[in-house]
């Protein structure tokens, strides 16, 4: 399974339309995260066409956001491997283990809100931040998640620029 993680595009400020370097990606996608700050639930829509989209609530999304189907925090079995999603992880300090303590039984937690792609492994759980496609702030280049999945182990992890 080949998932596309993506977080915090901001739309319509920052995605105006799905960037081509980001669409190259999504058009191999079987399923794609997204950890929230959408902004606007075009942008979900837009994600659809090229594959199921699972979707939290970000700090910058509204009810619109909501109401197309996502909720606070996340938790899915992604070809036997057990995902959790939520936007913001809190600080870095205690990460993992805080993570841990509120999804217990997840594999990998996905999440975004920091625009500062991540892929970290602690205490048995993996963390992963893909950072932002069109928000780069102080990172050189705006970025996406890219995950392959096979009975029930995550084999392959990158972070991906895209600008």
């Amino acid at each position: 399974m080949r998932v596309v993680v993506l977080s915090d595009t901001h739309a319509p400020r920052r995605w105006k339309a799905c960037p081509p370097r980001v669409a190259e990606h999504l058009r191999d996608a079987d399923v794609i995260l997204h950890a929230g700050d959408v902004c606007v639930p075009g942008v979900l829509d837009e994600l659809a066409a090229y594959a199921p989209v699972h979707v939290v609530r970000g700090n910058n999304d509204g009810p619109d956001i909501a109401e197309w189907g996502a909720p606070e925090t996340l938790e899915l079995d992604l070809a036997g491997l057990r995902v959790a999603m939520i936007h913001d992880s809190g600080q870095k300090a205690g990460r993992a283990a805080r993570m841990r303590e509120r999804f217990p039984d997840a594999d990998l937690v996905v999440f975004g809100h920091s625009h500062i792609p991540l892929d970290h492994t602690e205490a048995g759980l993996r963390v992963f931040n893909p950072g932002s496609p069109t928000d780069r702030r102080r990172q050189p280049h705006g970025t996406l998640g890219l995950l392959t999945v096979e009975d029930g182990l995550l084999v392959a992890a990158g972070i991906v620029p895209v600008t």
